[in-house]
């Protein structure tokens, strides 16, 4: 039946028919597709028990049609007169606006999504053209205690999109989408919060030509999300780019920002730094829409020297051996690579047969003693100017090889960097059959980095038939952060919920933070009292009264801020 060749599961090759739930769904370009590798098959076929027949039969796809049947609980007279704030034409209550607006790409989401159950939706989605539209919005809504939720990209992994309460939904990257200006004497860039990362880093590279700039720019910050995620999304969330190490997180990128909230509009100020007492601009970082709408931002540019970047890879012969290194590296005073990734050894052997490693390559590196399970892959680039790229490299290098690692010239993060974007395709296809892929992060210290490294795995790997890889990838003189991607084979929501928040439990039992750069959400928000502790929230619940003192900004749990002493959830509960 399946003939004498490597088999190869029948996986989705066109893009999802037109409102249907798969187009909700689905990663990313709805034509673009990357399949798990045959090693990888053959990996989960012998890690899950799994059959070829298990691998022909599709279950859930979402091919019909979404359809909501709930009529809009907010009055039609509010729905007309928000038409007359932005036009008939950028306002929509039919089904699929509603749900697909509605939701990220939570692996939970995704999955009851699949088994035809919709959660709460927005009674109306609107698309501002213009922060004066947002403006009067706010205030409509406030004056009549509507709730207000944020759209952008919809990349969230932690519900944080989801209109818990009805209301209105903002897209904010349908108009607001432009880079405005670009400052060369300050090295900053004005940009709108919807403007999607490959459209910002393209206009900032082409900025002679754009702006009549002397130089070309880069933006930095690039998430695995890079693709499909938006800038204003990265401040609000903290979010963290793949060359954080040498950049910074977006909360060090961002220089200024534009909120429009219940209590008034405002801007923080453009000053490189300032001692004018506690930073408002620091307060908005991370709000996540709950005391506010960003409307605009003015970030940190960076001079584009793409030509100097040097890449490297190593195999180190552990998992200690590689922290080690890394720690030294970054405390070493003697300047940063940008990328830099360690990988423990079930991620870099997962990573392998991924990748397709050769055989006699596997061999060579059993023999020169980088045994399976043991080795760990590190991944780099160095940038910026040509004589800094060859100095950090050299450093790097010496470090690496007085630790016991193998040189793997730059090979493996070039290959690593044309498909880093392209890795949330798999999920469909796995999701296709029965099998959840998710990621869990956290922010470690170097002095309790392998306490929360082993407490977390040893929580993952006590479920039978699971997965567990882990790396970091974002590291700084006082620590790192663990990145847990785990891969599991169910279909029931219950089941994965439960497993999924006894992760979250198990990172912050361990020692590490509640999140590194994933953001809050609704998913996080009833741990964060027990993580930040009672006066800090209430530090926080004081700011949202006074921007917000109707709670119609992102109400519903999000940050935890109007969550019931019953609705949190100390750990270990």
């Amino acid at each position: 039946m399946f003939g004498k060749k490597k088999f190869r599961p029948d996986w989705t090759e066109h893009a999802p028919q037109s409102g249907s739930i798969r187009s909700i769904v689905k990663y990313g370009n709805p034509r673009a597709f990357k399949h798990p590798s045959d090693g990888w098959v053959a990996m989960m076929m012998d890690e899950f028990g799994m059959t070829r027949e298990d691998f022909s039969r599709k279950q859930d796809e979402g091919a019909e049609r979404a359809v909501l049947n709930r009529p809009a609980a907010l009055d039609k007279r509010h729905i007309e007169h928000l038409k007359g704030i932005v036009g008939p034409e950028n306002v929509r209550t039919d089904d699929y606006s509603r749900i697909r607006y509605a939701y990220g790409k939570t692996t939970e989401e995704l999955m009851e999504l699949r088994q035809g159950i919709v959660r709460q939706t927005a009674d109306v989605v609107v698309h501002p053209r213009d922060k004066q539209d947002v403006g009067r919005i706010v205030a409509y809504c406030n004056e009549h205690a509507i709730p207000v939720y944020v759209f952008a990209a919809g990349s969230s992994v932690n519900f944080g999109v989801r209109p818990a309460q009805g209301g209105v939904s903002l897209v904010m990257s349908t108009h607001m989408n432009r880079l405005l200006q670009i400052n060369e004497t300050n090295q900053t860039a004005r940009v709108q919060p919807g403007m999607f990362g490959p459209a910002y880093e393209e206009a900032l590279n082409n900025a002679p030509e754009s702006f009549g700039s002397s130089r070309r720019y880069t933006c930095g910050h690039f998430p695995q999300s890079f693709e499909y995620s938006t800038v204003g999304g990265w401040v609000v969330t903290l979010g963290s780019g793949q060359a954080s190490t040498y950049y910074g997180d977006a909360c060090d990128i961002v220089l200024s920002q534009e909120y429009v909230t219940p209590a008034g509009t405002f801007r923080t100020r453009e000053f490189p730094a300032s001692a004018t007492g506690p930073k408002v601009h620091d307060i908005m970082k991370g709000s996540e829409g709950a005391f506010g709408i960003l409307v605009e931002m003015t970030m940190k540019i960076f001079r584009s020297m793409p030509e100097n970047r040097k890449y490297f890879s190593f195999m180190f012969p552990s998992w200690e051996a590689a922290v080690d290194a890394s720690r030294e590296i970054m405390q070493g005073e003697f300047g940063r690579p940008a990328v830099y990734r360690i990988s423990d050894p079930e991620e870099t052997d997962r990573g392998l047969k991924l990748y397709g490693i050769p055989s006699p390559v596997d061999a060579f590196l059993v023999r020169r003693g980088y045994r399976p399970m043991e080795r760990c892959l590190c991944l780099g680039t160095v940038e910026g100017d040509g004589d800094y790229t060859r100095h950090v490299w050299k450093k790097i290098r010496k470090v690496c090889r007085g630790h016991g690692a193998l040189y793997l010239t730059g090979y493996a993060s070039r290959k690593w960097e044309k498909t880093r974007y392209t890795e949330p395709y798999m999920r469909e296809d796995l999701q296709d059959f029965g099998i959840q892929i998710d990621t869990l992060e956290a922010s470690v210290t170097w002095d309790n980095l392998h306490a929360v490294h082993q407490g977390v795995r040893a929580y993952i790997k006590a479920r039978p038939k699971t997965m567990c890889m882990t790396h970091a990838s974002h590291f700084y003189p006082q620590g790192t952060n663990l990145y847990f991607i785990f891969i599991m084979r169910t279909s029931d929501v219950e089941e994965f919920r439960s497993f999924q928040r006894g992760v979250i439990e198990a990172i912050v039992k361990s020692g590490g933070s509640l999140s590194h750069h994933h953001g809050i959400g609704r998913m996080m928000a009833p741990y964060l009292e027990e993580y930040l502790g009672k006066e800090q929230m209430e530090v926080l619940r004081s700011l949202k009264h006074h921007f917000d003192p109707r709670n119609i900004m992102n109400p519903g749990g999000q940050l935890g801020l109007d969550l019931s002493e019953d609705e949190q959830k100390p750990v270990g509960s």
